[in-house]
């Protein structure tokens, strides 16, 4: 289940599966391509987060066997979560996984509960990484911790993940104020203000 709260410009998604850590099925992939592309226009910022004590680990097992591991659909989650013209940030509240590291990644800012983990099990499960995950990991952290993740399929506890800038803040007290602090100043400003300055950036 796929959850949406809007808070005066800022809309919250809460991945909400957390029997089953947050694994996505084809549907609930879906739906947050869906709420990302409308985000595009209907947001001035975007925080994603989890239920539970993890943050997801990507595809479901099942669903990933019949074919949801290779689906387009991660592209276009992470592509439109690129393109937003507002903040967008990735709130951990907890390890991050697989398929569901392409939308950390492609978020302006992650942050984190402490004591999570980063992994990519691309390798051992004999998948390939969607093509703009190793990218966007190496523009972040370097070719050679990509090769960490995605090769030696290391999973990276957060504080080593901050050190090498993959999180950008480990966050003791509420993961979510947190976020609504971060993204004030944006929400704050013109839309038109904000799009330039994150242009400027590239």
């Amino acid at each position: 289940m796929i959850r949406l709260d809007k808070d005066d410009g800022l809309w919250i998604v809460t991945i909400d599966r957390p029997d089953k850590a947050n694994s996505l099925t084809a549907a609930m992939l879906e739906d947050l391509c869906r709420i990302a592309e409308d985000a595009l226009t209907g947001a001035r910022g975007l925080v994603l987060t989890g239920a539970g004590k993890v943050f997801s680990a990507g595809a479901d097992l099942d669903a990933a066997r019949a074919g949801l591991a290779v689906s387009p659909l991660w592209e276009r989650l992470s592509g439109a979560i690129a393109r937003h013209p507002g903040l967008t940030l990735c709130a951990m509240n907890g390890t991050v996984a697989g398929g569901a590291m392409g939308m950390a990644l492609a978020c302006d800012l992650r942050i984190s509960v402490p004591g999570a983990k980063v992994f990519y099990p691309v390798m051992k499960l004999g998948f390939l990484p969607q093509p703009s995950d190793p990218v966007r990991l190496a523009a972040l952290v370097g070719p050679s911790r990509a090769k960490m993740i995605l090769m030696a399929g290391q999973k990276i506890p957060v504080d080593e993940a901050l050190n090498w800038g993959l999180v950008d803040r480990i966050v003791n007290s509420d993961l979510l104020d947190e976020a609504r602090a971060l993204a004030a100043d944006t929400l704050a400003a013109e839309a038109g203000h904000a799009r330039s300055i994150k242009g400027l950036i590239g």
